[in-house]
């Protein structure tokens, strides 16, 4: 199994004696497996084995399955409703006696609804087992189809979160080559910033000083935030390459990956930190719409 989107369509159409039927089947995506029938009255019976064989090919994505079934026309007989003929009969016959009125022509017998009767011809259990299969024959061929959609798809959101990815990676070097984290750089800004504590309070001891020059340097230390997001990157391309469904897992993992920008933006200590920083909150926005359509 390869990336599957959880978007596609999909019809196939079959026949079997006067019946001829089409499937259209129609997927967007889901938080988990969620398929809607639409079958004509009659055909029931085919949803749990609708629903097996949508389950044995998708695992994620909400579907809609529609059945639609002709019968050709001019394979209907039209009977003789001898019940309803008799009832109709024994009236004329009531009327006859209660009025002076005459005989009842043939052609108006037979205009009275219901004694002649449309009907479908019958079939046989052995020709209503062999047309069930054949229609859900059809609609394995439905389902190759959308499920090739899908992975067509797929293929076309792959190729987006890899260059979505790429980016990331570029970011986190360039934020880990940054200027402005080189120890030099690094002890100017707590060089100003003992200033400014020196400024605000001559009291300040020495010990009070090194707490604050430590707390700085701490709280724009993004150093773990990089490895993280590097080690995110690698796991996003191995779920990339997973024979397995990964949208769920990538679902999660960009979530992460957007917990660590957050802490790098709050962290960032000077301007081109805080640029990189956005950058990468709008790339990892834009992957995350992307993995959000993955099976």
């Amino acid at each position: 199994m390869t990336i599957k989107s959880m978007t596609g369509f999909a019809r196939a159409a079959g026949a079997a004696g006067p019946v001829s039927w089409h499937w259209e089947l129609r997927s967007v995506n889901g938080r988990g497996l969620d398929v809607r029938l639409r079958v004509p009255p009659g055909f029931e019976s085919l949803e749990p084995r609708i629903r097996e064989a949508v389950a044995k090919r998708v695992s994620r994505g909400s579907l809609t399955v529609n059945l639609n079934v002709k019968r050709a026309h001019g394979q209907s007989e039209i009977r003789l409703n001898e019940v309803a003929l008799k009832q109709v009969l024994v009236a004329v016959e009531t009327l006859r006696h209660a009025a002076a009125v005459g005989p009842p022509s043939a052609e108006a017998l037979l205009n009275v609804r219901g004694v002649l009767e449309l009907v479908e011809p019958e079939e046989t259990e052995a020709e209503a087992a062999a047309r069930t299969e054949t229609m859900l024959a059809s609609l394995d061929a439905a389902l190759d189809g959308m499920v090739r959609a899908r992975a067509d798809e797929g293929g076309h959101l792959k190729a987006i979160v890899m260059r979505q990815l790429a980016e990331i990676e570029r970011l986190v070097d360039e934020v880990e080559r940054s200027p402005a984290r080189t120890p030099a750089a690094i002890r100017q800004r707590l060089k100003e910033q003992v200033g400014r504590l020196l400024e605000a309070g001559a009291t300040l001891d020495e010990t009070r000083l090194y707490q604050e020059a430590a707390l700085l340097a701490a709280r724009t230390d993004v150093e773990e935030e990089l490895k993280r997001l590097a080690a995110h990157v690698a796991a996003a391309r191995e779920l990339l390459a997973s024979k397995e469904p990964a949208g769920r897992r990538l679902d999660f993992l960009a979530q992460e990956f957007n917990r660590e920008a957050n802490t790098l933006c709050s962290k960032a200590y000077d301007e081109e930190t805080t640029r990189m920083g956005l950058e990468l909150k709008a790339t990892i926005d834009q992957m995350r719409e992307q993995v959000q359509n993955i099976e």
